[in-house]
């Protein structure tokens, strides 16, 4: 079965088109009024008065749209509107779902004013024209969001090649001076003076950093994270929370959870943007002190030793080699009784402590720390001579 519109149909179609032309101010308030209420629109950049004018404009196209024999103009028309439309939307900060929210105004304020100035007659019209009034409106909302869309990578492309030249000009001074830390401070939205954490790697821990850095996700958005990649290292950084205090460093309450896992150099709290290279040189050298079975950062406080034993080899001075030198005079498993004896005392600090996580008697302890200084020559309760052998046994 076809259903063939007729000319006094075509005719009345017209007329009602005609009237919704005339009553483009009437829309145009209509929208203005309902999109206002959306808290982004209220509250963003984008004026009452330029509002109402859009609306105005865009009712006139859509209306354009609806008449017979000049689609191809009219629809040329209509989506290249829609495309600045959407550009505009984004470079105004207005979210997606706000935008959203907006359009679909259009259909529901057209059809119910064409409702308004039917006639009871018209409803048969009304419902064969339905699906073309639908198929305008829709055309135009899907086009505004792809330009709004398109429009937004552009600006997170752009503002994230400036944010990687302000970054890349921070690093590469080794004392940046107060005028570029305050000029990357702006880029990036934080203060020149801001606590920041910071944490590096290279092979694949730094793809890893990389990674976290590229899927940052909206769960963690309290954590705002910063990429810069120099000599084969990645170094990622972010802005403390002003909540954060010293005592929180060894708690990993100032690490993004998406970082947790990853074996890297870290450096939990920076002073000032000004300090970040610095800090990216001692998280490089934490870096090269991993070990396989490390699973997660490494920071000062954890390998203080490490690094103390590192550059003490560097001097030419091997802790372990001397001890390993000084205990051979041991006989049959003192060795071991001593070192595991040594090693826990080094942990407490408290002969009682060490007595009872060996089940041994104090005076057992005391015996085997004082065998010890007898064959090494050091006293474990002398804090200075105890710290060779953390270093030693890091």
């Amino acid at each position: 079965m076809h259903n063939f519109e007729s000319s006094g149909d075509g005719l009345r179609w017209s007329e009602l088109v005609d009237q919704l032309e005339g009553r483009l101010d009437v829309l145009a308030q209509a929208f203005t009024a309902l999109v206002r209420q959306i808290p982004e629109y209220g509250d963003s950049q984008v004026t009452v008065p330029e509002i109402r004018d859009t609306a105005r404009e865009t009712f006139r196209r859509l209306i354009h749209g609806l008449r017979g024999g000049q689609e191809d103009e009219a629809r040329d028309g209509l989506l290249e509107f829609a495309s600045d439309l959407g550009s505009k939307r984004a470079r105004a900060g207005i979210p997606p779902e706000s935008l959203t929210s907006a359009v679909r105004l259009d259909f529901s304020i057209l059809w119910a004013d064409l409702l308004e100035i039917a006639a009871p007659g018209d409803a048969a019209l009304l419902a064969s024209r339905v699906d073309q009034v639908w198929r305008v409106v829709d055309e135009f909302a899907t086009r505004t969001h792809m330009s709004y869309l398109t429009e937004r990578v552009r600006m997170a492309q752009e503002e994230s090649s400036i944010q990687r030249e302000f970054i890349a000009r921070l690093f590469n001074q080794s004392t940046p001076s107060a005028e570029t830390s305050a000029q990357v401070g702006s880029a990036l939205g934080i203060g020149p003076d801001a606590r920041c954490g910071l944490v590096a790697a290279s092979g694949e821990p730094g793809a890893r950093l990389r990674a976290a850095a590229t899927q940052f996700g909206s769960g963690q958005r309290r954590h705002r994270l910063f990429l810069h990649e120099s000599g084969g290292n990645t170094y990622l950084f972010w802005p403390l929370s002003a909540r954060t205090t010293r005592a929180s460093r060894g708690t990993g309450q100032l690490l993004p959870p998406s970082l947790a896992d990853i074996p890297c150099g870290y450096v939990p709290e920076v002073h000032g943007l000004r300090g970040l290279p610095s800090a990216a040189r001692t998280a490089e050298s934490l870096a090269a002190l991993l070990r396989p079975a490390d699973a997660g950062p490494l920071s000062a406080d954890a390998a203080w030793p490490r690094l103390a034993q590192q550059n003490l080899q560097d001097a030419g001075l091997d802790l372990a080699a001397q001890l390993e030198e000084a205990l051979e005079a041991c006989r049959g498993g003192e060795r071991e009784r001593l070192t595991e004896t040594v090693r826990h005392y080094l942990s407490t600090g408290n002969i009682t402590a060490t007595a009872e996580q060996l089940f041994c008697h104090r005076n057992t302890i005391l015996n085997r720390l004082n065998r010890f200084e007898e064959l090494t020559g050091i006293d474990l309760t002398v804090p200075a001579q105890a710290a060779r052998l953390v270093v030693a046994w890091a």
